[in-house]
């Protein structure tokens, strides 16, 4: 996994500092990893159009402009004029060497949006909407230099930003980039060191971003085993019983060596999943909350009063019954409404889900913080999942999974986690990162999954 950071300003201040780099230095070299990937990925003698802004970002791509000149046909748009001492003598620089500045935005083959980068805190003037507008109507390659303009330092779009193809970042990851408004923008993103190694450049931090090598999926290495080896998992059905029945199978599929399903009412189930009325005596897993609908309060506190690992999703996060858990060990897996209404629930914030939204890490920060025990999953574009100070990023979500029955199977495989053996975070991790990497793996129309599709391809990891 890789660290993410709120901001990178203390992080430059730092290596001036400590390690004797200057701005200049830190701006060269990430001026260099643009024209590297430029070099490396185009043809000389492609039209490049770099387009800066007054601050430090523009002069990031002024330097590019330099650094690319005579190999590439370079195009250097300054509509504002620059203002920061780097930019002056960046412009310095080009114009000592003879680059000439266009008036106006031209056909190219690669744009460069190098206006605002990471310090956005305002909305953009008209000017500027139309200027990005106009730059994301270019058919060419866009690649946002450190973060696509129009996205602010909290990852929120209040107008228009850049869609970049790629976005180049500088030094570290920023939480801005990870917003779910942002991730329609920023495309793939790459990190560019700037000066010396991103393992010395970077500091401690309580956020991460999740890689497929995170994800540790149970395979079996010991021979002598039987089904008992593999723990038995319960789940809860309600009155809408499908979404139990997803979870149960979809739990089975990933490991769990026995999967009852507990209704009083008789089902259609496989025949490899067994119908109970009350919790298992060898029960080591519950999952409960996905189309609970009614049910009968007494049973539900029993339940959650139990010390058997638990993930808890869906109707539960309206009802007060959920507070009796929040001091054990419990995996929660609410969408942004659900979050919204847990956070009144436990006091914590009376938001609508347009306010989490604009600022997720906070409100998942608050609820860990308060609840240190619990691991909160919270879905979106971009899943974040926490627990006590630290958050972690899976960034592998896509529009596949915006289905009914989706998040049952998530349940079904947090809880297939939790019965084997695996700790409430590395079940979230670990079941997070397959959910998400199985759906990309999907060969099919995208929008044409369906929960049993998703748990096939999980199947197969």
């Amino acid at each position: 996994m890789q660290k993410i950071f709120y901001e990178v300003n203390s992080l430059d201040k730092r290596c001036y500092e400590k390690f004797a780099l200057t701005e200049d230095i830190l701006m060269e070299h990430a001026s260099s990893s643009m024209a590297s990937y430029i070099e490396n990925n185009f043809e000389n003698d492609k039209t490049v159009l770099i387009v800066c802004g007054v601050g430090n970002n523009g002069a990031d791509g002024i330097a590019l402009a330099r650094l690319l000149y005579s190999r590439f046909n370079v195009k250097l748009y300054i509509p504002y004029g620059v203002k920061s001492q780097m930019a002056q003598l960046q412009l310095k620089r080009i114009n000592l060497i003879g680059i000439d500045i266009v008036k106006e935005i031209c056909q190219c083959d690669i744009v460069v949006d190098c206006l605002f980068g990471s310090g956005l805190n305002k909305d953009l003037d008209k000017s500027s909407q139309e200027l990005i507008e106009n730059l994301n109507l270019l058919d060419a390659f866009k690649i946002a230099c450190d973060i696509p303009s129009g996205i602010s330092s909290t990852g929120e779009i209040t107008t228009v930003a850049f869609n970049a193809d790629i976005t180049i970042t500088m030094g570290a990851l920023t939480v801005s980039l990870f917003s779910d408004m942002a991730k329609d923008y920023v495309g793939k993103i790459e990190v560019s060191n700037l000066g010396v190694q991103r393992e010395i450049y970077e500091e401690d931090s309580t956020l991460f971003l999740l890689d497929k090598e995170d994800m540790k999926l149970p395979f079996r290495d010991k021979k002598d085993a039987h089904k008992g080896t593999y723990g038995h998992l319960n789940v809860v059905a309600g009155s809408k019983k499908g979404a139990g029945v997803i979870a149960a199978k979809a739990a089975f599929g990933f490991g769990a060596g026995l999967v009852s399903v507990i209704c009083h009412e008789c089902i259609d189930l496989p025949y490899h999943i067994i119908q109970t009325h009350k919790l298992s005596e060898n029960c080591t897993a519950i999952a409960v909350g996905m189309g609970l609908g009614n049910y009968e309060e007494k049973e539900i506190e029993v339940i959650l009063e139990s010390n058997i690992p638990t993930i808890i999703d869906a109707d539960l996060f309206y009802e007060n019954v959920i507070l009796k858990a929040l001091d054990k060990n419990v995996v929660l897996t609410p969408h942004p409404k659900e979050f919204c209404a847990l956070l009144k629930l436990t006091g914590i914030a009376n938001i609508d889900v347009p306010t989490l939204q604009k600022d997720r890490f906070k409100y998942l920060s608050e609820f860990c913080t308060k609840y240190p025990k619990v691991v909160l999953l919270l879905k979106g574009a971009n899943v974040l999942i926490g627990q006590d100070k630290n958050i972690y990023v899976n960034s592998f979500g896509s529009a596949v999974l915006s289905k009914g029955g989706s998040g049952d199977v998530l349940s079904g495989l947090v809880a297939g986690l939790l019965t084997q053996g695996y700790s409430c975070l590395d079940a979230a991790i670990s079941a997070s990162l397959a959910h998400t990497i199985a759906a990309n793996n999907y060969k099919k129309n995208n929008y044409s999954l369906i929960p049993s599709d998703l748990v096939e391809e999980v199947k197969k990891l």
